[in-house]
């Protein structure tokens, strides 16, 4: 299957033309294919091309989109979940979190995840396999259509690792920017951290891209190396000194300030020590902690640090001199966790 998502529109014209059409109409499939209110994605529905040229479209095997909404949670502070199922049965998913001036898509970048963060439900099976570029933005067109608005922002937070498909991340940031008309300042790629990746993300960034743009979150959720295995077990191939000096040459070397994911964990990593121990690892370079509140699971055992014990974290690394703010989770009445949609469907 040849999927047109994901190409330009000097790639749409080119096929128009191989196809003795004229390269207009090229452009019109590119209107057609990213126009989030089409609700039926396939080439029959692109009725203002000639149904000759559709055809042979659909007989040489292009399609517009591989993915089916399988399941839909909608919670009551708007965060949609979406749970999608792939051409070769395998299921992933993607959230909407609307605010009134934004619509923030999370997207998976694979299906499953090899990390197995103990706090996260997505790595629990493993990972089965990485997503296309096409699949990849699909669940924008998905999340577009279900809510009735353009995506705005984009994290790369949903399940998989993005370090371990970074071609196809890139790639479809390069559609992302270029067909969605998002910039790349408000994309966001969230890794666990594996050694040499981040030197090759922003490598390829400038190769694929031309520049690097956008955000880099660590999921660091640790002030040191032995917390740090304990929650992430594969942090052992990974100093967290060595991810420190990794992201420092990442902001020389783009210009672009590195984020810290801090998942809070009540008496594993919330203390005040704890503050005091991040805040020197981290002291000196270009960078920034979003706390995050514990989504719970079933699975594990971990608990929510308390609203006074996060403000007083909050503070010590204030007061340190550390730019830090608070995202509270969103849709916590539906699925808390990530991979928690994809669970429940297995478990029907």
């Amino acid at each position: 299957m040849k999927n047109l998502l994901g190409s330009s529109i000097k790639d749409l014209e080119t096929v128009a033309i191989n196809y003795g059409q004229a390269a207009f109409r090229g452009r019109q499939i590119y209107s057609w294919l990213y126009n989030y209110k089409n609700k039926n994605k396939n080439i029959d529905q692109i009725e203002v091309l000639p149904l000759d040229f559709r055809k042979k479209l659909k007989e040489d095997g292009y399609t517009v989109s591989q993915l089916r909404l399988r399941d839909s949670h909608r919670a009551n502070d708007g965060t949609l979940k979406l749970l999608l199922s792939t051409e070769d049965n395998e299921n992933i998913e993607c959230v909407g979190i609307p605010t009134e001036k934004r619509l923030t898509a999370c997207l998976s970048s694979q299906v499953g995840c090899p990390m197995d963060c103990k706090f996260c439900a997505t790595g629990k099976d493993g990972l089965k396999r990485s997503l296309k570029v096409s699949e990849i933005l699909d669940q924008i067109l998905f999340i577009e259509n279900q809510m009735n608005r353009r995506v705005t922002n984009i994290v790369f937070m949903g399940m998989g690792e993005p370090l371990l498909n970074i071609n196809d991340v890139l790639l479809s940031i390069r559609s992302i920017n270029e067909d969605f008309k998002i910039s790349q300042r408000k994309i966001t790629v969230s890794t666990v951290a594996l050694p040499k990746l981040i030197t090759k993300l922003y490598e390829q960034s400038f190769k694929i891209l031309g520049k690097c743009q956008f955000t880099l979150a660590i999921s660091l959720h640790a002030s040191n190396q032995t917390i740090r295995e304990i929650i992430i077990p594969s942090a052992k191939n990974y100093n967290i000194r060595n991810i420190i000096e990794d992201c420092k040459q990442f902001v020389l070397e783009t210009g672009r300030r590195v984020s810290f994911e801090y998942l809070m964990l009540s008496g594993v990593n919330d203390k005040v020590e704890h503050a005091d121990e991040l805040s020197n690892l981290l002291k000196g370079f270009q960078c920034h902690v979003n706390l995050i509140q514990y989504n719970p699971i079933e699975e594990v055992e971990f608990k929510q640090t308390s609203t006074t014990g996060l403000e007083q974290f909050k503070s010590r690394l204030f007061n340190n001199g550390i730019t830090v703010s608070f995202r509270k989770s969103r849709g916590l009445d539906k699925n808390a966790a990530c991979g928690q949609l994809r669970q429940n469907a297995k478990n029907k």
